[in-house]
């Protein structure tokens, strides 16, 4: 019988095993890291569309609800709607009904805007550019301002109401960083609906 203290047969290979093992555990580990960074733009991609998705839900089910009318200053508030974004730091901008940077340069105020009713628009940073189109009858929106006694008006409205709105003033832009609550309201300007910005 052979003494267990003197046999050192695999003495030789346990610290080559260990090499191995390890070596293995750190390719596993890098293909998961790699595997990760591949999937996470499309998890965030995913989750933004759902987000988009909900708010244009929100914003449909109010068209057909009380549109309070802007030049009535105590008449009672339009049909609302919450919409609840948490976008990721690469998203450059959400907008609803217009384009702000039609030419894909990331400027948004060096050029008109462009007009685009029943659409949101939400751009990366990196230029990418997603559209989503609402379906139905025409949707506008329009960016609300407080007046002089903290009620949210269309914005311009109170300088002449009869003047057309200038493309700036028609569409809701949210810039970098879009996290949050934003609140819209339905309200009626010149016999037009308007879906107005509370932000």
């Amino acid at each position: 019988m052979r003494n267990l203290a003197s046999d050192t047969t695999a003495a030789d290979t346990i610290p080559l095993k260990i090499v191995v093992y390890l070596g293995l555990i750190a390719v596993v580990l890098i293909l998961a890291v790699q595997a990760w960074h591949t999937m996470n733009p499309v998890l965030e991609d995913a989750q933004i569309k759902a987000q988009v998705e909900a708010a244009s839900l929100s914003i449909h089910s109010i068209q057909e609800g009380y549109a309070r009318d802007s030049a009535e200053s105590y008449s009672p508030e339009g049909t609302m709607c919450n919409l609840k974004f948490t976008f990721p730091a690469s998203v450059k901008y959400i907008s609803f009904g217009v384009d702000p940077d039609p030419e894909c340069n990331g400027q948004l105020h060096d050029s008109e805007w462009v007009l685009e009713n029943n659409t949101i628009i939400y751009q990366y940073k990196n230029g990418v550019k997603k559209r989503l189109f609402l379906e139905g009858k025409p949707v506008y929106f329009i960016k609300g301002e407080k007046d002089s006694e903290g009620i949210w008006m269309p914005s311009g409205s109170q300088e002449n109401s009869l003047t057309p709105l200038s493309l700036e003033k028609t569409g809701v832009l949210i810039e970098y960083p879009v996290s949050g609550e934003f609140v819209l309201e339905l309200v009626m300007q010149n016999g037009i609906r308007y879906t107005m910005s509370h932000f």
